[in-house]
């Protein structure tokens, strides 16, 4: 029994492993990734989610936590990335996400030198699982991302009752100040302020909008969010800006800074990300008598 067990654990590991990433290719290996290099922060998020940081051997240049990570081999950019290190680290699967037409120089270039790249796109949660299902897939971690969508779906639900029946205040989320660019709504961010029990004011379809300053004071929002990070490093306070005290967010106190990363990265922490802004949206929601 003993000797069967082991042969049909061998022939698992030997088994393909194989997906369809965003951009419709199929992504075949021959067995479970062990040697990863995940070029965007976010699926590096999703691999230490899965239980397999150790199959991360190497990282961009922004992903400088957890320390265990840091300490690893930087390759470059995310959209840069040396593909003379990443041949040399000898990674059996590349994880980038993004659009073919955003990362096609660098992916046919990684690609080139026989590494498999699956790419991915993520702009809501149901994406979002998908790409964390498909990755724990390559991986060989299946159950582990079972598990781990099941209790983001778990978290989000309880959010989703508390916020339930308030009132929905309009919300402008601020990418990067100046040259003023927002949230559109197809941007996980849009997903986010919707799920924490807000409405994102701003009307393009696109991910990011740009955004002039007749045309804020036109939507005047009720909670205007800034992001702090590498796209907005060091925002200047919205009430010490031209023409912004007139905001009914700035009048009643309701500018709120969030992190960047927390945000603006689809991956598990984006439900906490939704914890965290149905807080601010919603102050004494907490308070409610929640109701499975």
């Amino acid at each position: 029994m003993l000797v069967l067990a082991a042969l049909l654990a061998a022939d698992i590991a030997r088994a393909d492993v194989s997906i369809v990433d965003d951009e419709g290719r199929r992504i075949t290996l021959t067995r479970p990734a062990t040697r990863v290099i995940a070029l965007y922060a976010a699926l590096s998020d999703v691999v230490y989610s899965l239980g397999k940081e150790d199959a991360l051997v190497a990282r961009t240049q922004s992903q400088t936590e957890p320390p265990s990570l840091a300490a690893k081999p930087c390759i470059g950019t995310h959209m840069r990335p040396s593909v003379e290190m990443t041949a040399a680290l000898k990674p059996d699967l590349v994880l980038q996400m993004g659009s073919r037409a955003k990362t096609d120089e660098v992916v046919t270039a990684i690609e080139r030198v026989g590494i498999p790249v699956a790419l991915f796109d993520a702009e809501d949660f149901e994406s979002l699982y998908s790409v964390i299902e498909r990755v724990g897939v390559l991986l060989g971690a299946a159950p582990q991302a079972a598990a781990l969508i099941r209790d983001m779906q778990d978290r989000l639900q309880r959010v989703t009752r508390r916020v339930q029946g308030l009132p929905r205040p309009s919300v402008f989320y601020e990418i990067r100040y100046p040259n003023l660019l927002a949230a559109g709504r197809k941007s996980m961010v849009a997903e986010i302020i919707r799920l924490s029990g807000g409405e994102n004011c701003v009307a393009s379809q696109r991910k990011m909008a740009r955004v002039n300053e007749e045309e804020l004071l036109r939507l005047n929002p009720d909670i205007y969010i800034l992001q702090q990070g590498p796209m907005n490093p060091d925002p200047l306070p919205v009430k010490d800006r031209p023409h912004f005290k007139t905001l009914a967010a700035v009048k009643n106190g309701r500018v709120y800074e969030v992190q960047e990363k927390l945000f603006s990265r689809p991956g598990p922490n984006s439900v906490r990300a939704v914890e965290e802004l149905a807080g601010l949206l919603h102050p004494r929601a907490g308070d409610r008598e929640v109701r499975p």
